[in-house]
């Protein structure tokens, strides 16, 4: 399956994938914004809103009456961080016409995209103030609810201590005391803004059916002059100081977390060593840290790494007893150590590749993770298939690994700890 990617304005693209392997179609809107402290948490409430209504089905309920006469087509809106940029994505996912029968479903799905987009349900010309209002609690809620997935919360501190002074940094929920100062009109100048702002990629994935996509963007939208572009990430080769960062909360369980800095770019050739390498190193339940920390000597629950492609930064994350933080943080250096000294069989090598390729592989089988991969290689610049890009990683040697991984630097140790025995049996007392 290839893209084909067309210009339909300025800042405005097409990328549309023909298949018929699916019984559905897919069509994504991405809006590009830089993560930004002074938007983000206008970014992250827009979504919310523009789902309460559009002018013809001014409410929720009138919204999903709508979409089951789409056949149960499925709309989301919502909004993420991919490296430092924000993305609002509208999506709708419905019934190819060949096992409706229906004619005219796909105009009508287009339309109602177009409508959430750009005509949603106002009020005197604004967003109603009472949906502003009411999903103001409810981010607000979302917002200080963060703290009750441990797990979560202690990988966002990791980062937020290790990125300081970073875009990265910024939550990309948003934060609580920016909340109260949004209201209706400047939601809806910031909305209007970010449509005559912003680059916008139009994701088809499905059935070859001769929808005119471009009638989803309005002339005005078209022609637009100012367009703000998201620069590459800035990248930190190696880290000047460790960082270590203890927090006491209530928690049965230690979090322990540990930010890496690589130096190594996705565009770097190296970049697929590095890769195998995590794999290798703490990727899945065949790694170093999963045999070693987990298996052999029990100091951990779980324990994983993972790769922050935008950032070439490597996470570390493990649910540990509190007494055996030491041990376990020598048991990974140890494991990384190995890795440079090229500690790992030929065997490693191939488990490792295999379940990059499975992963990979499983990418074609479904619609909506193949808008993902298209909208990723776009804000990658990489025009490489995925055949292409599978068969670059089979074609790493041990040495790529070796050289990618010595280049993986501790920054940042972050661990969350509860109270004492000592301090509990205190608590149990009184």
């Amino acid at each position: 399956m290839e893209s084909q990617r067309k210009k339909i304005g300025n800042g405005v693209h097409i990328n549309s994938t023909y298949t018929d392997k699916f019984k559905s179609n897919y069509l994504g809107v991405y809006i590009i914004r830089p993560l930004d402290r002074e938007e983000v948490t206008l970014n992250s409430l827009l979504p919310t809103v523009l789902n309460r209504g559009t002018k013809n089905y001014p409410s929720t309920l009138r919204m999903e009456r709508k979409l089951e006469n789409l056949f149960g087509a499925n709309l989301k809106i919502n909004s993420s961080r991919r490296g430092e940029r924000q993305i609002i994505k509208i999506s709708m996912e419905w019934a190819d016409g060949r096992y409706t029968g229906e004619e005219g479903l796909d105009k009508d799905v287009l339309q109602m995209v177009k409508e959430v987009l750009f005509d949603p349900y106002t009020e005197e010309g604004v967003f109603s103030k009472n949906y502003i209002e009411q999903e103001k609690k409810n981010l607000k809620t979302r917002i200080n609810n963060k703290i009750n997935d441990k797990r979560s919360y202690s990988i966002n501190r990791c980062i937020e201590e290790m990125c300081k002074g970073e875009k990265f940094s910024i939550y990309p929920n948003g934060y609580v005391e920016d909340v109260d100062g949004i209201d209706e009109n400047i939601l809806y100048d910031h909305y209007r803004n970010i449509l005559l702002t912003s680059q916008i990629e139009i994701v088809y994935t499905g059935h070859d059916n001769k929808m005119n996509l471009e009638e989803l963007m309005p002339k005005e939208i078209l022609e637009r002059e100012n367009i703000t572009y998201v620069p590459r990430e800035v990248i930190i080769e190696k880290s000047q100081n460790k960082n270590q960062v203890r927090e006491k909360m209530q928690v049965n369980q230690g979090k322990l977390v540990l930010g890496y800095r690589t130096g190594i770019r996705y565009e770097d050739s190296l970049y697929n060593g590095l890769l195998l390498g995590n794999e290798i190193f703490g990727g899945g339940p065949n790694s170093l840290l999963f045999r070693n920390v987990r298996e052999k000597h029990s100091l951990a629950y779980y324990v994983t790494s993972s790769i922050v492609k935008h950032k070439s930064i490597v996470l570390l994350d493990a649910g540990i007893e509190y007494n055996n933080y030491q041990k376990t943080v020598d048991l990974i250096n140890e494991a990384l150590q190995d890795m440079v000294k090229g500690n790992f069989s030929e065997e490693d090598m191939e488990i490792a590749k295999k379940s990059i390729r499975t992963s990979s592989e499983s990418i074609i089988d479904n619609p909506q993770l193949v808008s993902e991969f298209v909208f990723g290689k776009i804000i990658s610049n990489d025009d490489r298939s995925l055949e292409e890009m599978i068969k670059q990683l089979e074609d790493v040697t041990r040495n790529d690994v070796i050289d990618a991984m010595s280049r993986v630097n501790l920054d940042t140790i972050y661990f969350m700890y509860g109270p004492n025995r000592e301090v509990q049996n205190e608590k149990n007392k009184k």
